[in-house]
C-alpha cells in the first residue's frame, strides 16, 4: 500500500507538468496541421510535395507509441490491441512493419512483427530536437518509397482517468480537398515551393511531438489512476485482514478465559 501510494504521488507530480505541456502545445499543433491540410489541397504538380503523394497502399509503417514502464493499467495493452487490429483487419494481407517508441510496446510487438526501429530512449530526454530526428527518419522512409503509408498509434490525453486510443495518418498528408468548408485560397509569400519545403517538415515534426507528448501525459494519468485503485484495494485488504486477525485473537482469548474458569470450577467442586 505504501509503495502504490508513493507511485501515485510521483505520477501525480509528473502529470501536472506533462499536462501543462500538452495543453499549451495542442492549439498550435492543431492549427499548424489544419493549415498544412489546407495547403496540401492547393498543391499542384509544379508546387507539390512528395509528402502529399498518394500511392497504392501495399507497405504500411505503424509508429506504436507506448511507455518504458508498466503499472499503468490498460495503457499499453490498448496500444497493442489497436496495432493488432491494423495488422489483422485494416491492412490484412499487406506488409505492416513497426517503429516502436516505448519498451513495453517493443517487447510485445517484436514477437510476431517486424520492428524497423526502436526509439524508446526518447523518453529519457523528451525534447523537440530528439523527436525531430525520429520524424526525419519516417519522412525518409516515405520519400524513398519503402512505405506507402505511415500511421501513428498513441493514447490521446483527455483527463487523468481517460485516455483515447488514436490511429492517426502521418504520411501521406491528409488533404482537405473536396471539403469546401475547410479549403482556403492562399496567397504565397515568398513562394509556394519555398513554403512547402519548410512548412511541411516542420508540421510533421510537430505532429509527432504532439502525439508523443499526448502519450507521455496519458501514461502518468493512467499510472496515477491505476495506483490510486491499487492503494484502495490494499486498504480494503488490510482492513479485512485486521478484522480477521482481531476475530481470531478475540476467539483465542475467549477460549483461554473459558479454560481458566472451567479449571477453577473443577478445583472448587
Amino acid at each position: 500500500m505504501q509503495i502504490t501510494s508513493a507511485m501515485k504521488m510521483v505520477s501525480a507530480a509528473k502529470l501536472k507538468k506533462a499536462q501543462d505541456a500538452i495543453t499549451a502545445m495542442r492549439p498550435y499543433a492543431d492549427k499548424l496541421t489544419e493549415l498544412l491540410q489546407g495547403l496540401s489541397a492547393s498543391l499542384d504538380g509544379d508546387g507539390g510535395s512528395v509528402f502529399a503523394e498518394n500511392r497504392a497502399v501495399n507497405k504500411v509503417l505503424v509508429v506504436a507509441i507506448s511507455s518504458n514502464r508498466g503499472l499503468c493499467g490498460a495503457f499499453n495493452s490498448n496500444i497493442i490491441k489497436q496495432c493488432n487490429t491494423l495488422v489483422n483487419e485494416t491492412y490484412a494481407g499487406k506488409q505492416v512493419d513497426f517503429v516502436a517508441i516505448g519498451k513495453k510496446g517493443n517487447d510485445i510487438l517484436r514477437k510476431k512483427n517486424t520492428i524497423v526501429a526502436n526509439h524508446s530512449k526518447v523518453f529519457d530526454d523528451l525534447t523537440f530536437d530528439h523527436v525531430a530526428e525520429i520524424a526525419e527518419f519516417l519522412m525518409e522512409q516515405f520519400t524513398l518509397g519503402n512505405y506507402d503509408k505511415i500511421e501513428l498509434v498513441y493514447n490521446k490525453f483527455k483527463n487523468a482517468a481517460t485516455q483515447i486510443v488514436m490511429s492517426e495518418q502521418f504520411l501521406p498528408i491528409v488533404s482537405t480537398e473536396g471539403d469546401a468548408s475547410k479549403a482556403a485560397d492562399y496567397i504565397f509569400e515568398p513562394s509556394k515551393v519555398e513554403i512547402v519545403k519548410q512548412l511541411i517538415p516542420k508540421s510533421l515534426k510537430t505532429q509527432l511531438y504532439k502525439a508523443i507528448r499526448d502519450s507521455f501525459a496519458s501514461e502518468h494519468g493512467a499510472r496515477m489512476t491505476a495506483m490510486h485503485k491499487a492503494t484502495d484495494n490494499a486498504k480494503d485488504l488490510r482492513d479485512q485482514l485486521k478484522l480477521t486477525y482481531n476475530k481470531a485473537r478475540q476467539a483465542a482469548i475467549t477460549n483461554e478465559i473459558l479454560e481458566i474458569v472451567g479449571g477453577a470450577e473443577a478445583l472448587n467442586g
